[in-house]
């Protein structure tokens, strides 16, 4: 499940700096995030966008599939993924349907006694 770094660099150059994305190595894959929400994964090399009703009526003939063995199904994009204009429109309707993620607790500190 390991990525070429090199593909990783070529989706995210694909996509404008508006979407704030950031890419994190996981699972032997990645989670791309934009303005801090999951969006996309990248796994052997391919990129999984979340599914959202916004991103299947952008798409319109989505093809899905699961990004490893036993996970949900994602919108697998191919073809489009040399089209910048048209992967920032994905990303953008992706992220703006997506909820805000739910806040980590914070540890307490020990006190010293």
């Amino acid at each position: 499940m390991a990525n070429d770094p090199d593909f990783v660099t070529f989706i995210i150059d694909q996509i404008d700096d508006s979407c704030e994305i950031r890419y994190r190595n996981m699972f032997g894959g990645g989670t791309l995030y934009s303005k801090a929400k999951v969006v996309a994964l990248i796994c052997d090399d391919q990129l999984f966008v979340k599914p959202t009703e916004a991103g299947r009526s952008f798409i319109g003939d989505v093809v899905e599939a699961p990004p490893y063995p036993g996970a949900k199904l994602f919108f697998l994009i191919q073809d489009e993924i040399d089209d910048g204009e048209w992967l920032t429109q994905l990303i953008s309707l992706t992220e703006a349907e997506l909820p805000k993620p739910k806040a980590r607790p914070r540890k307490k500190k020990k006190r010293k006694t």
